[in-house]
């Protein structure tokens, strides 16, 4: 049983995406959800609907714009899923929220629990941060 620390409550499903670094601010092209930066392993990738695993965000103020762009545009993933807390990505949910917007949940779990996460799998969340394999 893996169970994520519910920071904004929400429940999600979608193939998992992990990265081990992401900054939103140049890594992520709000217009269409892909992922812009070359050093990421899923390099042009989409995010859109799927379940967005950061081991390890790499800040930017401008990763609420961003955010906030993508919940506008309809690419945001279903959820975010990070390493460790984000206040600043997760200030562009609760501006989204705020603003009447579709919202995402977000999360954090361990890096050994994430590690136990595999990469494209089905995976769900609750509104208690329970993770489970989806079957597909």
């Amino acid at each position: 049983m893996i169970r994520a620390r519910v920071i904004l409550p929400g429940t999600a499903s979608g193939r998992a995406l992990k990265v081990a670094a992401l900054s939103f601010w140049g890594g992520v092209d709000p217009d269409t959800g892909a992922l812009t930066d070359p050093s990421i392993a899923h390099h042009g990738e989409r995010i859109g609907g799927r379940m967005l695993f950061v081991a390890e965000p790499r800040g930017s103020s401008s990763s609420s714009a961003v955010m906030l762009e993508l919940l506008r545009n309809g690419h945001a993933p279903a959820a975010i899923v990070l390493g460790r807390v984000d206040a600043i990505l997760g200030l562009g949910i609760v501006v989204a929220r705020e603003m009447g917007w579709p919202a995402i949940p977000l999360y954090e779990l361990d890096q050994r629990e994430m590690d136990r996460i595999e990469d494209g799998a089905e995976i769900g969340i609750d509104a208690e941060g329970q993770l489970s394999r989806l079957r597909t």
